[in-house]
């Protein structure tokens, strides 16, 4: 290689969507594994999906486990993704198996894909409204069926067709819990930040969008997104922009 050689953030990511589209001997071994040990896949599903944070014990047969095949390390006390691509790898066996593509969400992902890209971005502002419609539309009239972690669960399987094979997405580890996720999508060099946490009253919303204009702030983005999943019987969907310290930030409630 030219040692003058520098990678760019483009170049990076490209490789990133190479390495994922692979079909080799470690990824089919991971998914091999949580296939073969349902309990593995529950850790998983947990952490990834649900955001919960498994505390490490080094006699877990299950931890024991991930940690001898390498899908789980161990930071600040608790359980934790590898690295970032067995992270991604992982959200995509999990979000596109034949059951999840089988919901009405994701379906609804793969018929809306089209409208998303113009001029090589994503209309961000867009895919929320019309998560909104099929939210509403599809589950509406169920809510008592839903825990809180199934929200975020349905955005990332109706965004999952929308960038499939173009961009990738992952959680951010420092705010992957109960209560806030960020989501960050990268999309042909762009990035686009996305916030999702439960409807915990209207302080809990102020403190939201501090949270998330500090990390813009933090990767020199101008716009966020912030998408709020509220249970409430008497709750008002839709869709604002407000600024804050100099951030754009649209807010959608569903």
């Amino acid at each position: 290689m030219d040692e003058n050689f520098k990678w760019s953030e483009s170049a990076v990511a490209e490789a990133v969507k190479v390495i994922l589209k692979e079909n080799n001997a470690l990824f089919e071994s991971l998914i091999n594994k949580i296939e073969d040990y349902p309990d593995l896949y529950d850790y998983l599903y947990q952490i990834l999906i649900e955001g919960r944070r498994i505390s490490y014990n080094p006699d877990d047969s299950v931890i024991k486990l991930a940690m001898m095949y390498g899908f789980l390390k161990e930071e600040n006390g608790s359980v934790v993704i590898a690295n970032r691509i067995f992270e991604t790898r992982l959200y995509n066996a999990i979000l596109t198996n034949k059951q999840m593509q089988k919901t009405s969400i994701f379906k609804a992902g793969e018929n809306d894909k089209s409208q998303f890209i113009s001029g090589n971005q994503l209309n961000m502002e867009l895919i929320l409204k019309k998560f909104i419609l099929h939210f509403n539309d599809i589950y509406g009239s169920q809510p008592d069926k839903f825990k809180e972690d199934d929200g975020r669960k349905l955005f990332l399987l109706y965004l999952r067709p929308i960038i499939n094979g173009i961009g990738n997405y992952y959680i951010e580890a420092q705010t992957r819990d109960q209560r806030r996720t960020d989501v960050i999508i990268d999309y042909l060099g762009k990035q686009y930040i996305i916030e999702m946490k439960i409807w915990h009253g209207d302080e809990y919303n102020t403190q939201g969008e501090k949270q998330l204009s500090e990390y813009l702030d933090y990767y020199h983005i101008d716009k966020g997104y912030l998408l709020s999943f509220n249970f409430n019987k008497n709750k008002k969907s839709g869709m604002h922009t407000i600024k804050l310290n100099g951030r754009t930030i649209v807010e959608a409630i569903v």
